[in-house]
């Protein structure tokens, strides 16, 4: 997730990212098959971009659907990547939310500020890997020639009423204030209320299964007192 950004304009600040997963893959696509490279890995996302229906972990099956908060463009740059390294017989990586070093610094320092509220209910589920765990399933999957798309995330999603005042009790800091979902949907717009509230988790266990990846951090609770305490 990244630091600081401006969801209240969505639409523009991922517009890069966007493009980048459109006519970026394309190009690199392109670029490999006349250089002869015949493997591809790409980085996809498992963060709120799942059906909302059903099971809380969802599965590499279950249908990219992202909720009426998230711009159509992120659904359909996502979903682009996906189809293209897929059909192209690479693997797409959807690394759930990073943690670590060099990876959740500014979120940190948030939550030490009491800058990361609790919104809403806070019952939105944030699947989390830390950043060790995503480069060894890369590792895995490049020396593997990997397939198909893999979720990348710990055995444990959560609810953001669980882990972000645990995460707060890691740093040091004070419990993070509350904000009722009207509030914060008015100063940071519906897409971080949507985020707070209503997102889904997802499930490792193709990745465990394929490619043999075992997790160093299984779970955000020792795995945030390892790298943020």
């Amino acid at each position: 997730m990244p630091a600081n950004p401006n969801l209240r304009k969505a639409e523009r600040y991922f517009a890069l990212t966007n493009r980048l997963r459109i006519e970026g893959t394309d190009h690199l696509l392109d670029a490999a098959d006349a250089a002869g490279v015949s493997h591809f890995v790409a980085q996809g996302a498992a963060l709120f971009n799942v059906t909302s229906r059903g099971a809380w972990a969802k599965t590499e099956d279950d249908p990219l659907e992202m909720l009426e908060w998230v711009p159509a463009a992120g659904r359909e740059a996502i979903q682009h990547l996906e189809e293209a390294v897929v059909k192209a017989g690479g693997a797409v990586l959807r690394y759930g939310t990073l943690y670590g070093p060099g990876a959740s610094d500014e979120q940190v320092k948030l939550v030490r500020k009491r800058l990361f509220p609790l919104v809403g209910d806070g019952g939105g589920c944030f699947s989390w890997v830390h950043v060790d765990d995503a480069a060894s399933a890369t590792v895995l999957a490049v020396e593997q020639r990997a397939t198909g798309v893999f979720n990348i995330v710990d055995d444990e999603p959560a609810a953001v009423s669980e882990w972000l005042p645990y995460l707060a009790r890691c740093t040091g800091a004070k419990a993070p204030r509350r904000v009722p979902a009207w509030v914060a949907g008015l100063v940071a717009g519906q897409m971080a209320v949507g985020m707070m509230t209503q997102g889904r988790g997802f499930s490792n266990l193709k990745a465990k299964r394929e490619l043999g990846w075992q997790l160093r951090h299984p779970s955000w609770r020792d795995g945030f007192k390892d790298a943020l305490t």
